[in-house]
């Protein structure tokens, strides 16, 4: 079907990736809820967890049908991700055997879908992120979509314009040259910049930089093929679950190769080194005036919710009238 934004849906697939562990909140996690929930299966604020919220965001998009999700085996221990999961078609959840990062938590999936649809354009979206201003940030992940289909070669990186220096983010550096914006309001890559000291990170924000949300945008064979240029040994790990992917071979296969396989950071090892390697296949797409939080700590789930509380006041002030006025 063809959507008011302009493109045909049927040949986008959204990626969900919800196969961390969350071992930072896990003391919080245990002291309010009373169980080693992984995090993103926690409903920190609302009633939904951050899963639910992400899988509702998505959907403003994209078809819940041509979404993706990304689990641990592990996770299925607790009945409550049976429970946040249970609408999700069997189908569009891939179990990986461990939680090796997020090189092959993300590969796994894409090999699912590259079996099926090779010329996907996937939108990838974290599942550990608060995002109070949803339909503006979706708006952005349209214009990142139209982006990629005006020109494949490229995978676009959302990144937030910072409110302040943060040193648990990670940064990237859009080009200075300002003549150098490509079109849709992306710009190429300088550098990225991970968790930097507190001096620096006052510094990267004076300087422009932005915060890295890795939600990403892209058409799976560019990226697919990038991969296997920048990081060949990864790649031909998940090459060959690829070719297992529907015959009798193909839960043995992942349980193999994830047996021998070391951890992978995608932004590190990925992201990075194409930037670096094949630069003009990477460009950012700075997002303005969304309030976005990568809920990694109690500190930063406390300052979600008040944040919300202050929100929430001023709605009330907005749409009350003056008593002085009556």
């Amino acid at each position: 079907m063809m959507e008011a934004t302009g493109f045909d849906s049927r040949t986008i697939r959204g990626l969900v990736l919800a196969g961390g562990d969350g071992t930072r909140l896990q003391p919080y996690i245990q002291e309010v809820k009373g169980e080693k929930l992984p995090k993103q299966f926690v409903n920190f604020v609302g009633k939904h967890s951050m899963v639910e919220q992400t899988f509702r965001r998505v959907e403003r998009l994209i078809p819940a049908d041509q979404i993706l999700t990304v689990i641990t085996r592990q996770h299925l221990l607790h009945p409550e991700v049976h429970r946040q999961l249970a609408r999700r078609r069997s189908e569009t959840v891939v179990v990986q055997p461990s939680n090796k990062e997020t090189g092959p938590g993300i590969l796994l999936p894409l090999a699912f879908i590259y079996k099926r649809l090779p010329e996907a354009i996937v939108a990838l979206f974290p599942s550990d992120h608060f995002i109070l201003q949803e339909e503006r940030f979706m708006s952005y992940v349209t214009l990142a979509i139209q982006a990629v289909k005006h020109d494949p070669s490229q995978i676009i990186l959302l990144a937030i314009e910072p409110h302040k220096p943060e040193p648990e983010y990670g940064y990237i550096l859009p080009c200075e040259n300002s003549g150098s914006a490509y079109r849709f309001g992306t710009r190429p890559v300088s550098g990225f910049v991970e968790k930097p000291r507190p001096e620096i990170a006052v510094e990267l924000v004076m300087a422009g930089a932005l915060w890295n949300t890795m939600t990403m945008v892209f058409k799976l064979r560019t990226l697919w093929e990038l991969v296997q240029r920048v990081h060949p040994a990864l790649y031909a790990h998940f090459h060959r679950i690829l070719e297992a992917i529907g015959t009798a071979e193909e839960q043995r296969t992942v349980n193999d190769v994830y047996d021998g396989l070391e951890p992978v950071n995608f932004s590190k090892e990925i992201t990075e080194k194409i930037a670096d390697r094949h630069p003009k296949s990477i460009a950012v797409l700075p997002v303005r005036d969304v309030f976005w939080s990568d809920l990694g700590s109690r500190e930063r789930v406390l300052q979600v919710v008040r944040r919300l509380d202050r929100h929430s006041a001023e709605e009330i002030h907005a749409v009350t009238p003056c008593m002085q006025c009556l």
